[in-house]
């Protein structure tokens, strides 16, 4: 699905064609329910975290930076969405938006192995030449569960980015309940993973997910059992995840206490949340900024998306509890069961759904 112009596109999709999303879902009146309540209460216990980010914020051209974690590295507060650069037409607007993205100060690149096919590797990888490896914090992403297809597919990322090192690799995808320990197992991706590492082909280890913040919590549990904790993760985290089925609930106060990277995700859920009429694209890349991610990565498929996720990151100033309550009583009732999260509510975002031989 295309984005009509001068919307954002968005983040990270792992299947292209979305069904059309119903129109004209009744805005939450300016009452706050018990459960809005609670939302609003966890959002406000974060909100320190935020702040206290923002007091020690340096910026590069602008744009504010925070510290990743465990990881120390400081990393620019939007970052580029790999999955929309290998969407666009024109492959020299893919460089275009990715060059300019960090010649203006983003340093925080996202990408994946699986991603059109690998084209938007391949972009990226062009878009990094000429110096630009210098300029940024490369991540991808690989959905091999055993040692084999998870070793394959990183060289073929190292390849494809023309590097010798990515500097953030995650398991992507980790949505299934039997993800965790097939990863942990004997002759499980995690054993390549930490290959690699041992062998400079990556600096830090992560994982992604989308589905439910059970399957992150059982995901990091799984690591702690076998002494291991993670650089950083990967979640969405939205106005309409504070209401449902939440990540920031449930997962973000783990990581924070646990000082691993916060990488936030589809800030307007791909676009769609943007359907619900409740909250604009800049209140939703906020809402995103306000909580204590290190990062919020967007999809930005042209040069006016890009400026509009650039603004956005320049123009930020932390929210108080007033506004993030009057957001989240706005975004409420549209929010309830889900339908604007179809990451969380259905297998149109699950490319390892439709392509299990990528699991190995």
């Amino acid at each position: 699905m295309r984005n009509k112009k001068n919307q954002p596109s968005q983040e990270d999709p792992c299947h292209p064609n979305l069904p059309p999303v119903s129109k004209g879902h009744a805005v939450a009146d300016d009452g706050i329910s018990r459960r809005d309540f609670l939302g609003v209460a966890a959002a406000s216990i974060l909100l320190a975290h935020a702040e206290e980010h923002s007091a020690q914020l340096e910026s590069r051209n602008g744009i504010p930076y925070r510290t990743l974690g465990r990881s120390k590295e400081k990393v620019s507060l939007v970052g580029l969405g790999g999955y929309h650069l290998g969407k666009q037409a024109d492959p020299q607007e893919s460089i275009r938006v990715i060059r300019t993205g960090l010649d203006e100060g983003v340093n925080f690149l996202d990408n994946c192995w699986d991603y059109n096919g690998g084209e938007s590797e391949i972009r990226m990888g062009n878009a990094l030449r000429d110096g630009y490896r210098q300029k940024a914090f490369l991540m991808s992403k690989i959905d091999g569960r055993t040692k084999a297809a998870a070793a394959s597919q990183i060289n073929e990322s190292l390849r494809r980015l023309q590097t010798e090192r990515i500097d953030l690799l995650q398991f992507h995808e980790v949505i299934r309940d039997t993800d965790p320990d097939r990863i942990f197992a004997e002759g499980g991706g995690m054993e390549a993973l930490l290959e690699a590492k041992k062998a400079g082909k990556v600096r830090f280890i992560g994982f992604t997910g989308h589905k439910s913040p059970d399957i992150h919590l059982k995901m990091l549990a799984t690591a702690s059992r076998h002494g291991f904790t993670f650089d950083a993760v990967q979640m969405p985290l939205n106005v309409m995840d504070a209401h449902f089925n939440s990540f920031e609930k449930k997962v973000l106060p783990v990581l924070v206490k646990n000082d691993i990277g916060v990488l936030g995700m589809k800030p307007m859920g791909d676009h769609i949340i943007l359907e619900s009429k409740t909250a604009t694209p800049v209140e939703c890349l906020h809402y995103a900024m306000n909580l204590p991610t290190s990062v919020v990565i967007t999809g930005c498929d042209s040069l006016p998306i890009l400026k509009q996720a650039l603004q956005a990151a320049r123009s930020f100033q932390p929210m108080d509890s007033s506004q993030v309550a009057s957001l989240l009583a706005r975004t409420a009732k549209a929010a309830e069961a889900g339908q604007f999260e179809l990451y969380k509510t259905s297998h149109q975002f699950d490319g390892t759904y439709a392509n299990p031989q990528w699991l190995g």
